[in-house]
C-alpha cells in the first residue's frame, strides 16, 4: 500500500506520494498601527502615580471620575479627539474626602476635590427592619447600594472604603468633605517618565510651562530615539530651543466653539494625539483642529516665517478655523548627513515607521530562529523587501528598486548581519507656484 506524508529531504524509502503544503509568500510582519498617546496629569479623581489606559470612545467615568464630556476632562478630551489610545497618568495624589455618620467613618478612594461630590445616604430596609440600605451617591445619582445589618458588612466600592465597628444609624444623607487635589512638584512630572517608559507609544505631551521640566523631557526623548532606538517625540510649548527631530514646539493655543481658550500648553495635547494618530502617509499640515474656531494669539505673515524658519509648530485662523501651518518638528540644525526633510513630521513618520517595524518583525520573527546562511539572509531580505513595498503602495516611500536599493550581507561576527538601505520618504504638497500667462 502507498504511503504518504510530508518530507524534509529526499530521503523517503517506501514508493508514496509525500506532499509539503506551504502558503504563498506573505510578509509575516505588518505595517505597525500609530495612535498611541501619553500625557501626565493634574486631575481630581483616579489612581494617583499609575498609566491607566483609556480607548477612544471610552467612558472615563469610572477610571477618572467624570464623564468624558465634563470640564474637567479637557486635556483627555481633546487627546481622544485624534489619538486611538491614551495612556494618562495622574501626576497629583490629592487628599482624600471623608466623612463620619455615626460610628461609621468613610473614606474617599482617591484623594481629590471629586471625592466631595460624595454622599452617604443610610435607611432602613424597607423588607426587613433589622437592615439598613447604604447608598454612595455621586452628585446626588446612586452609584452603588448595599443592605447590611452592620457596619461589618458594608464592602468597599469603586468610590468608598468603609471603616469602623458596630450598628449603623439612618441619616438623610451625609456629604464628604476635605478632599482637595494637592499640589504638584517637578519631581512628581520625572516620575512619570519612568513610569511610562515601559509602554509602547507614539507620543507625549507635556502641557507645562516649565522650562526645567522640557529640558528633562527632550533629554528622554533623546535618550529613547538615540540609545534606545524607541522612536516617539515629545510635544512641549515654545520650546524651539530643542532642535530636535523628536521634539514638537507649539507656539500658540486656539479658540474652541463653545469659547473655551486653550494655551499653547494645553493645545500640546490635541497636537500629541494628532501626531500619534497621523499614519505614514499622512501630513497635518492645513489640517483643522477639531471644534477649534480660531487661534488663542493671532501673528503676522512675517511672523509666522519667522516662527517656521525655528521649528515652531503653530497654528493660523482660517475661515472660522484653526489649522495647522506646517506639520515640523523643533529641528533646524541642518547637517549634509540630517537635512531639512528630517524637520518634516509626515518623513519622520515613515522613518519612526520602518526603524520601530523592522525592530518588531525581526524579534519577532528572525533573531534566533533563522539561519544565518544564504538561505536565511535572503528570506530576511524578501521579508524587507515585501514590508517597503506595501510602504509604497501606501504612498509613504517612493521609487524603491528591490534589486538595487537594498543589501543584506554577512557582518562581521558569524551570528550578525549587515543591511544597507535606501529609501525616499513620500511628503505631502505644501507649495504650489504657478505661472499664468495672458495672451
Amino acid at each position: 500500500m502507498a504511503t504518504g506524508g510530508t518530507w524534509t529531504t529526499q530521503n523517503k524509502v517506501r514508493p508514496g506520494t509525500y506532499i509539503n503544503f506551504v502558503s504563498e509568500a506573505k510578509p509575516i510582519g505588518a505595517i505597525g498601527e500609530r495612535g498611541i498617546v501619553t500625557i501626565p496629569l493634574v486631575l481630581s479623581w483616579g489612581e494617583p502615580k499609575k498609566v491607566i489606559a483609556i480607548e477612544a470612545g471610552e467612558d472615563t467615568f469610572g477610571s477618572l471620575g467624570y464623564s468624558i464630556t465634563d470640564p474637567k476632562m479637557l486635556l483627555v478630551r481633546e487627546t481622544l479627539k485624534r489619538a486611538k489610545t491614551l495612556l494618562a497618568y495622574r501626576v497629583n495624589v490629592g487628599t482624600k474626602a471623608t466623612a463620619t455618620a455615626g460610628n461609621l467613618t468613610v473614606t474617599a478612594r482617591w484623594g481629590g476635590v471629586r471625592g466631595n461630590d460624595i454622599t452617604i445616604v443610610i435607611q432602613t430596609n424597607i423588607d426587613d427592619n433589622a437592615k439598613f440600605d447604604v447608598k454612595t451617591l455621586i452628585s446626588g445619582t446612586v452609584y452603588d447600594t448595599q443592605t447590611v445589618a452592620n457596619i461589618a458588612g458594608l464592602v468597599a466600592n469603586d468610590w468608598v472604603v468603609w471603616s469602623g465597628t458596630g450598628a449603623l444609624a439612618t441619616n438623610a444623607g451625609v456629604p464628604l468633605t476635605s478632599g482637595a487635589d494637592g499640589t504638584v512638584t517637578n519631581q512628581d512630572y520625572t516620575d512619570f517618565l519612568a513610569a511610562v517608559e515601559i509602554f509602547d507609544f507614539n507620543t507625549m505631551a507635556l502641557p507645562v510651562t516649565d522650562n526645567t521640566l522640557k529640558s528633562a523631557y527632550v533629554s528622554f526623548a533623546k535618550r529613547l530615539r538615540d540609545d534606545e532606538g524607541k522612536k516617539i517625540q515629545v510635544v512641549v510649548e515654545n520650546y524651539p530651543a530643542a532642535d530636535y527631530e523628536g521634539v514638537i514646539s507649539v507656539k500658540n493655543g486656539v479658540i474652541l466653539s463653545d469659547g473655551t481658550t486653550l494655551t499653547a500648553a494645553q493645545a500640546t495635547a490635541w497636537t500629541a494625539g494628532a501626531t500619534a494618530g497621523a499614519q505614514m502617509n499622512q501630513s497635518l499640515t492645513f489640517t483643522a483642529y477639531d471644534d477649534a474656531v480660531d487661534v488663542g494669539t493671532r501673528y503676522t505673515n512675517s511672523q509666522i516665517e519667522a516662527a517656521l524658519q525655528a521649528g515652531e509648530f503653530l497654528f493660523t485662523a482660517n475661515a472660522g478655523r484653526a489649522l495647522v501651518e506646517t506639520d515640523i518638528n523643533s529641528f533646524t540644525g541642518f547637517v549634509p548627513a540630517k537635512n531639512k526633510t528630517f524637520s518634516k513630521n509626515r518623513v519622520l513618520r515613515v522613518l519612526d515607521g520602518i526603524n520601530n517595524d523592522f525592530v518588531r518583525i525581526f524579534a519577532d520573527f528572525y533573531i534566533g530562529k533563522v539561519d544565518n546562511n544564504a538561505d536565511g539572509r535572503n528570506l530576511l531580505k524578501n521579508e524587507c523587501v515585501r514590508y517597503l513595498e506595501t510602504l509604497q503602495n501606501i504612498n509613504a516611500i517612493q521609487n524603491f528598486d528591490s534589486e538595487t536599493d537594498i543589501t543584506v550581507v554577512q557582518g562581521n561576527e558569524t551570528d550578525s548581519v549587515y543591511i544597507e538601505l535606501y529609501i525616499q520618504p513620500v511628503d505631502a504638497i505644501e507649495k504650489i507656484y504657478m505661472k499664468v500667462v495672458v495672451r
